[in-house]
């Protein structure tokens, strides 16, 4: 006789989603609620970026057409530093170059292409703020922290991947943008070369080292992440604490700090100057989410401090020289401020409510 299971009667066993595997998503969650900040913000600015680029040698095409036809260049050709060029020929410069001025290229041009990357990091600044500042603040003002909160999923869990997405996630993106952003930037410069005759391999591409400056943009991620911590850190403990206006509160508080500080000189008693307390906090807790700003610690300023030229200023910015942050105490006593604000973070969303 055949037995029949009934089988809904009979207990199903619920495996619990691996706690790797919760985290990835909540990454998703941020990714997917804010890809306007975090995707198509560095993107646009870097789009924004080429269009001035382009914008700028359509000017000067017409420009330097304009003054050949008026006659200004004596027998439609002029000079740039020492070298003759005929009208708008760039074909021969390579070869009148020596190695002093091929040097200065190579220097000028990593410039050039990190310059036209920034753009990207710079919005990067002001997403990674303005998302920390409204991450636990947003969630109570719509009330759905009440849906997040039915889930399995804890406090810590949620506030982590939070910082993880403003440490990581985002910074990752908007270095990808500007890496894209700074080949396109070349590749616009090598068809005006080669509209004029140029070699661009060996004006642009030889010379320069966009690799190297790609690769030093992808090494500061990590520095990115332990320098922005104490900003991260402050703007979500404001976000989890604040009843309302949590902007007004984030910035009043350290610069009102600073200033009764300043007007009382409160930092004579620790025979410090009133500069260290608006370099070291006031700082700190409120601009390091902008990339490069760790170039204002002392361990940075002697990379920094002794460059005259290009050339120099290429050799500055290597994976090692950015790295060299890692050995200050600025990087650790900031990370570990701002993870003990992340863990307030996250004992205040547990009994924060604004009801």
């Amino acid at each position: 006789m055949n037995a029949v299971i009934d089988t809904e009667a009979t207990p199903q066993l619920r495996v619990a989603p691996h706690p790797t595997h919760k985290f990835k998503l909540l990454l998703r969650r941020e990714f997917w609620e804010h890809k306007g900040g975090f995707l198509w913000a560095p993107i646009w600015a870097g789009a924004i970026s080429l269009l001035l680029t382009l914008m700028a040698l359509v000017v000067a095409e017409v420009g330097a057409r304009k003054a050949i036809a008026e006659g200004k260049f004596n027998g439609d050709s002029f000079t740039a530093n020492g070298i003759n060029i005929n009208g708008l020929d760039l074909g021969a410069l390579s070869s009148k170059m020596d190695a002093e001025a091929m040097r200065n290229l190579a220097g000028g041009i990593d410039v050039a292409a990190l310059t036209s990357s920034l753009w990207p990091l710079i919005v990067l600044g002001f997403v990674v703020f303005f998302f920390c500042l409204g991450s636990l603040y947003d969630e109570r003002k719509d009330r759905s922290v009440l849906f997040w909160k039915s889930l399995p999923l804890s406090d810590g869990e949620t506030v982590l991947s939070k910082a993880a997405s403003a440490l990581l996630v985002a910074p990752t993106l908007a270095v990808g943008a500007a890496i894209a952003g700074m080949f396109g930037f070349l590749v616009l410069i090598s068809i005006f070369i080669l509209f004029h005759h140029g070699n661009p391999y060996t004006l642009v591409w030889g010379p320069g080292s966009p690799l190297k400056v790609a690769a030093s943009m992808i090494a500061t991620i990590p520095v990115y992440a332990l320098w922005a911590l104490p900003t991260v850190g402050w703007l979500m403990l404001c976000s989890a604490w604040a009843r309302s206006k949590p902007f007004l509160w984030a910035i009043l508080l350290p610069v009102f700090s600073g200033i009764l500080i300043s007007w009382f000189n409160l930092m004579n008693v620790f025979h410090l100057d009133d500069g260290w307390y608006w370099k070291n906090i006031v700082a700190r807790s409120l601009v390091s989410v902008f990339p490069g700003s760790w170039y204002m610690s002392d361990a940075m300023q002697n990379q920094v401090m002794h460059v005259n030229d290009p050339s120099d200023f290429a050799n500055a910015i290597q994976i090692g020289k950015s790295w060299a942050v890692f050995g200050s105490a600025e990087l650790w006593i900031g990370a570990l401020a701002g993870a003990v604000m992340i863990y307030a973070a996250i004992r205040l969303r547990r009994w924060r409510d604004d009801n």
